[in-house]
């Protein structure tokens, strides 16, 4: 695929990555940093940093898109699946969506239906590297077929749950399905 078709409507190219959040950025203490999993799931998961290191990780190569009007095409990111923490925790037919809890009370939701396609990962590298302060340390969800607030810094856990609940950016107005390809921006 060319660059131009890897190109969703009214977004430009940039070459840098840019930083943009709520807020100031948040330094995590590795040592004190958990990743908690729950709600209807049949096996509760808490991990450490140093435990969560451990699971099956691997790289990928994405591209990021962000509602403000930018993409940034090629991003390779190493971290676990998404898919592998649901095989690991195990859902329950009820549970349709997933609410990412991130840091200073941040959240997002999605399908869990999205959130298991094979390049949907919680990163902790980018480009062959620990991930940055500025892009999530230590832990960071990445969906690419969504706008980049879906994309949650900072993660600590996330809750299968049967309903959706919107979160941060959801609440102010920004896209519930945020698809970049739909301009799906605002709601």
């Amino acid at each position: 695929m060319n660059k131009k078709d890897r190109l969703p409507p009214g977004q430009g190219l940039v070459e840098d990555f840019p930083v943009f959040q709520s807020g100031d950025i948040l330094e995590v203490d590795r040592k004190k940093w958990t990743f908690i999993a729950s709600g209807l799931i049949e096996k509760p998961l808490r991990a450490t940093y140093k435990e969560f290191l451990l699971l099956p990780s691997r790289e990928l190569t994405t591209d990021f898109h962000c509602v403000t009007g930018w993409s940034k095409f090629d991003l390779r990111w190493k971290g676990i699946l998404f898919k592998t923490i649901a095989s690991i925790t195990k859902p329950f037919k009820e549970a349709k969506f997933v609410e990412v809890i991130a840091g200073e009370g941040y959240t997002t939701s999605l399908p869990l239906s999205v959130l298991t396609d094979d390049d949907v990962i919680f990163a902790f590298g980018l480009k062959g590297k620990p991930l940055t302060r500025e892009h999530g340390f230590p832990l960071r969800l990445v969906v690419p077929k969504r706008y980049a607030y879906k994309s949650a810094k900072w993660v600590t856990g996330v809750r299968f749950l049967k309903e959706d609940r919107p979160g941060f950016w959801e609440k102010r107005g920004y896209s519930n399905s945020a698809d970049p390809w739909k301009e799906e921006r605002f709601s």
